[in-house]
């Protein structure tokens, strides 16, 4: 695997005015970047995997490579392949936001079921009230069967 450079250092080489160009290689899937510094030329790396980012719209890296200040690079997309259907599959993001949709659901359901029992509109009864009447009726209960 070739050297990377990683999203930090290329916005610090950026403002130390130390990149000397950038050099966009289509790819199938998407875009790489390779970056010129000093002697160097290495691939810009994604974040998480360390292995070289592919940027899988093109449009997405032009606004990336602007936003840290590069807005001048050359692009070779000979091997950029349009035909070719690589869109990235993500069952488990997909279940997570089926969840996350679902709790969603749930605290709209709940919300509303308690909404509902605060406009209510049957009289209610103060516990006190309710906590001696039935204090009276265990009391007349106990009577009864002989329990004092």
């Amino acid at each position: 695997m070739a050297e990377t450079i990683d999203h930090s250092t290329l916005s610090r080489l950026v403002e130390a005015g130390a990149v000397r160009g950038a050099h966009i290689v289509g790819q199938i899937g998407g875009w790489a970047v390779l970056i010129k510094y000093g002697m160097h030329e290495r691939p810009l790396a994604a974040q998480r995997s360390r292995q070289v980012r592919l940027f899988r719209k093109f449009e997405t890296l032009v606004s990336y490579l602007k936003g840290i200040g590069i807005a001048r690079f050359d692009v070779d997309a000979a091997n950029y392949d349009t035909t070719v259907a690589t869109t990235s599959r993500r069952p488990d993001r997909a279940e997570a936001l089926k969840r996350a949709h679902e709790a969603v659901a749930y605290d709209t359901w709940f919300r509303e079921q308690v909404q509902a029992s605060i406009d209510d509109p049957r009289p209610s009864i103060a516990s006190d009230l309710v906590e001696a009447k039935f204090a009276a009726k265990r009391d007349a209960l106990r009577k009864q069967m002989g329990i004092a």
